[in-house]
């Protein structure tokens, strides 16, 4: 079996880098695919999962033409692993901020969930959890709005096929003039 043909590899190129392709040659700004996906990730890590496509969808309708649809979707898809390994650290920051009890991660507190008798606090470390990303969720957004952009320059520059701006044409038009004629 050849390297490539199928497995891992095969489907990340095709979920991912065959997508992300196409979204560099169709052309956009470089700041508005930074933001898109900047966006796209730190909604992508939203500590409620199964949340995130509804929150992508409505920050799109929102924000509107500011962002690059497909640019939010393809984000917050790879930001999908990345959501279950960070419940638990915005789940400690919300503790810590709001100076709530430590929600126990043993066997024993997870016994307490399956059988109904910690229903309160599970909804306080949900809170918790929220709250941890309220607050984290401006500094990953801008954090990764400074990693993406020098990132899309340079893969806008190297694959691009289109000209970067609509507002700034390949071949500057000459000025028209208009003239007026008195009747």
């Amino acid at each position: 079996m050849a390297i490539g043909k199928s497995g891992p590899l095969s489907w990340f190129n095709k979920k991912v880098i065959d997508p992300l392709l196409l979204i560099v040659r169709r052309g956009a700004e470089p700041k508005q695919l930074a933001f898109s996906t900047a966006l796209g990730f730190t909604l992508g890590v939203f500590p409620i999962c199964g949340v995130t496509v509804i929150l992508c969808g409505m920050a799109i309708a929102l924000i509107g033409n500011r962002c690059h649809t497909p640019s939010v979707m393809l984000a917050n898809f790879v930001a999908t692993p990345i959501e279950f390994s960070l419940v638990i650290p915005f789940l400690r920051l919300g503790e810590i901020i709001s100076g709530g009890p430590h929600f126990p991660l043993t066997s024993d507190a997870l016994r307490k969930v399956f059988t109904g008798q910690a229903s309160r606090d599970v909804l306080l470390s949900i809170f918790h959890a929220l709250l941890g990303w309220f607050v984290a969720a401006p500094f990953i957004l801008g954090a990764l709005y400074v990693f993406f952009l020098p990132c899309f320059k340079f893969l806008i520059q190297k694959f691009g096929s289109l000209p970067p701006s609509p507002k700034k044409p390949v071949y500057p038009q000459a000025e028209i003039k208009v003239k007026v004629r008195n009747v």
